[in-house]
C-alpha cells in the first residue's frame, strides 16, 4: 500500500492505479485528516476524512460481526442518505460487493434483483414517495416479521439472510443499522485490517443493474480498479483537488452518483454535499451554504434549476465546474449553465454503467464550442474507436458508427450472463456501447443516437438527436424527446413529446411551421404531442421505449406496430 506522503495528489498520479476502496480513503484520511469529507447540510452533519474512515472502518467491522463474507452481496435500497455512501466504503473495506438497488424499484423489479443478485444482505429505509420499502420487503418474505434478525429463511428469497434497516422504529426481524454500528465497535481493528490487505484490486466490489431504458436490468460487475481509475481520471479533467467541494444530487445507486460523484470526491480529497433526493431548491441552497465549487446534474436537473423563480437570488459564485451527464445535453442548456450558473469549466461527461462509466468527457479548457457541441475525447487510459455497426470495421473520422471502447475501464462483465457478456465485449476486449457517434481529427465525439434508437423512414436514415437539437432552439421549448413510431406506408414516421416554458402555448401546426425549410421535410415529426414529464428512470434517463408505447396506444398504431415486429 503507497505511504500517505506519496499520494497527497493521487488523482495526479499517471498510470493504473492498483489500490483498492478501502487503501484509497486509509491514505485520504492520513493525507487530509482534517478535510471535509461529507457534509449533510439539512441534517448538520459533518465528517473530517479522519472521521468518516473511522465510521466506515466501524461499519466494515460490523458487517463481518453479521459473518458477511469477502465477495458476498450487500444489497442497499435508499435514497441518499448518509449510510448509503458509509455503506460504500464500508463494503469496500471488508471485501463484500455492494449491489445498488434503483429507488424506483417496486416488487416485481426488488424480487428480480434479489434473486439474480444473489444478495444475502439488504440495506434498506422504510420507503421513499409512494413506495413502501419494507412493506414491499414483507411481501417477499412474509417469513421476516417471525424470524430473528440474521436469520431469515425466505422461500422466495433464500439466499437473503440479513435484512439491516435505516431509521426509527424497526420493524420486526430486521437489525438496526445502529446495532450494526454498536457491533462493529467489539470486533477488533486487527480483524478488518487482515481482511483488506486480503482484497485485490481485481476483485468485484460494485454490482449495478443496468437502469432498463432498453430492457431487462443485467448486473454489471465493476471492480476497485474500474471505478477508482475512472474516478481519478473524472477527477483530473475536472481539475479537482482537496480545495473542492461537489454538490451530488443525483443518486448514489447509479455510476453517476458513486463513482463520478462520492468516489471522485475521495479519490481527490474534495468534499462531497450530496442531497438526500434532488429538489432543485435545495441544490441552489447546498452550493450557496457549503460554497461548492462543482456541481453534478442530468439536463433536466440542470433545466429545472435554471428555470425556478427565485434562480437569480442565489449567491453562485464559487461555483467553477462539474458534470453535465445522463442524457444528451442540449446545447441550449449547457450554454445558460456556463452563462447565467456561471460554471465556466462545466464538463460533459459520455459513459455507461458497462464502462464505470466514464468513456469520454470534455476539460475545464476546452473551447466553448467543443464544450457545447461534443462529448470530449476518451479520458486517459481508455481507447475509443467508431465502427461500422454491420461489418465491425473502423471507419474514417467524421464518418457515423458504433462508438467502442477499450481500457481498465470496461466491466468484468454481466452477473451470471455469459452470453450477454459476449455480446457486449468481443473477442479483443472492446466494449460495443450501441451509441452511434462520430470523431472529429483532434479525436471528439458526438453522440448521434442509439443504434436502436435510429428512425428508418421510407429507406431514409433518421438520428432522433439531429431533431431534438434543432427543436431546442425554439425559446418556447424548454425540453423535447424525439421518437420513432410505426407506420403502414413507411415502416416508421417521426414523433416529438415536447415541454413547453411556462406560460407558453404553442400548436403542432406551430412547431411544424418552425421546422418548414429548416431542417429536410422527411425529419419534420408528423405527430407532436405536448406533456408535463417523461418517463425517467430514477437516475434520470429518459426511457424512450415507453415513449414509443405511449404513442402506439395514443395514436392507435397497433396494427402497424404489428407489422413492423411481425
Amino acid at each position: 500500500m503507497p505511504m500517505a506522503d506519496e499520494t497527497k495528489e493521487i488523482n495526479q498520479r499517471d498510470g493504473v492505479q492498483e489500490i483498492t476502496l478501502g487503501e484509497l480513503l486509509d491514505i485520504q484520511a492520513r493525507s487530509h485528516p482534517d478535510n471535509d469529507a461529507l457534509v449533510y447540510v439539512d441534517r448538520g452533519l459533518r465528517y473530517t476524512y479522519e472521521q468518516f474512515n473511522e465510521v466506515c472502518r466501524t461499519a466494515a467491522r460490523g458487517f463481518m460481526r453479521l459473518n458477511i463474507k469477502k465477495g458476498d452481496h450487500v444489497a442497499i435500497w435508499a435514497t441518499n442518505v448518509p449510510e448509503w455512501v458509509i455503506t460504500q466504503f464500508a463494503t469496500g473495506k471488508m471485501g463484500a460487493v455492494m449491489v445498488t438497488v434503483n429507488t424506483s424499484y417496486k416488487l416485481f423489479e426488488l424480487e428480480y434483483l434479489l434473486k439474480q443478485s444473489d444478495a444475502t444482505t439488504l440495506v434498506l429505509i422504510d420507503g421513499w414517495r409512494d413506495s413502501s420499502y419494507t412493506g414491499m420487503l414483507n411481501d417477499l418474505c412474509p417469513e421476516l416479521k417471525d424470524s430473528e434478525p440474521g436469520k431469515l429463511n425466505s422461500k422466495r428469497l433464500p439466499m437473503l439472510k440479513n435484512v439491516i434497516y435505516i431509521g426509527d422504529n424497526c420493524p420486526p426481524g430486521m437489525f438496526t443499522w445502529e446495532q450494526v454500528m454498536e457491533t462493529g465497535r467489539e470486533v477488533p481493528d486487527s480483524e478488518l485490517d487482515e481482511r483488506q490487505a486480503s482484497l485485490d484490486p481485481d476483485d468485484v466490489i460494485n454490482m449495478q443493474y443496468t437502469s432498463g431504458t432498453t430492457g431487462f436490468p443485467k448486473g454489471v460487475m465493476l471492480t476497485h480498479k474500474n471505478i477508482i481509475n475512472n474516478a481519478i481520471a473524472v477527477a483530473n479533467c475536472m481539475d479537482f483537488c482537496y480545495k473542492d467541494r461537489l454538490c451530488i444530487p443525483v443518486p448514489f445507486f447509479h455510476c453517476f452518483g458513486c463513482v463520478l460523484g462520492t468516489l471522485t470526491c475521495v479519490v481527490s480529497a474534495a468534499t462531497m454535499v450530496p442531497l438526500v433526493s434532488y429538489n432543485p431548491v435545495q441544490v441552489l441552497e447546498a452550493v450557496e451554504k457549503e460554497r461548492c465549487t462543482a456541481v453534478h446534474g442530468v439536463p433536466t436537473m440542470f433545466i429545472a434549476e435554471l428555470n425556478l423563480p427565485e434562480f437569480d437570488s442565489y449567491n453562485l459564485s464559487t461555483l467553477r465546474t462539474g458534470i453535465m451527464a445522463g442524457s444528451p445535453c442540449p446545447i441550449e442548456t449547457m450554454k445558460q449553465v456556463v452563462e447565467r450558473m456561471g460554471a465556466r469549466e462545466i464538463t460533459i461527461t459520455y459513459g455507461q454503467t458497462e464502462s464505470s462509466p466514464a468513456i469520454t468527457m470534455t476539460r475545464t479548457d476546452d473551447p466553448i464550442e467543443l464544450r457545447v457541441a461534443s462529448v470530449g475525447r476518451n479520458i486517459p487510459g481508455v481507447e475509443v474507436k467508431i465502427v461500422d455497426p454491420e461489418t465491425g470495421r473502423e471507419v474514417p473520422r467524421g464518418i457515423q458508427g458504433e462508438l467502442c471502447a477499450r481500457g481498465y475501464n470496461v466491466m468484468k462483465g454481466y452477473y451470471k450472463m455469459p452470453e450477454a457478456t459476449h455480446g457486449a465485449i468481443d473477442k479483443d476486449d472492446w466494449l460495443h456501447t450501441g451509441d452511434l457517434a462520430t470523431m472529429d481529427e483532434n479525436g471528439y465525439c458526438k453522440i448521434t443516437g442509439r443504434v436502436k434508437d435510429m428512425i428508418i423512414r421510407g429507406g431514409e436514415n433518421i438520428y432522433p438527436r439531429e431533431i431534438e437539437e434543432f427543436l431546442y432552439t425554439h425559446t418556447a421549448i424548454v425540453d423535447v424527446q424525439v421518437v420513432g413510431v410505426p407506420d403502414t406506408k413507411y415502416g416508421e414516421e417521426v414523433m416529438a413529446y415536447i415541454r413547453l416554458r411556462e406560460g407558453e402555448e404553442l400548436t403542432g401546426e406551430d412547431i411544424r411551421g418552425y421546422c418548414e425549410g429548416k431542417i429536410a421535410r422527411y425529419k419534420i415529426p408528423r405527430y407532436i404531442r405536448f406533456v408535463q414529464e417523461f418517463p425517467m428512470t430514477a437516475s434520470g434517463k429518459i426511457q424512450k421505449y415507453k415513449l414509443r408505447e405511449m404513442a402506439i396506444e395514443l395514436l392507435g398504431l397497433q396494427d402497424a406496430a404489428s407489422i413492423r415486429t411481425a
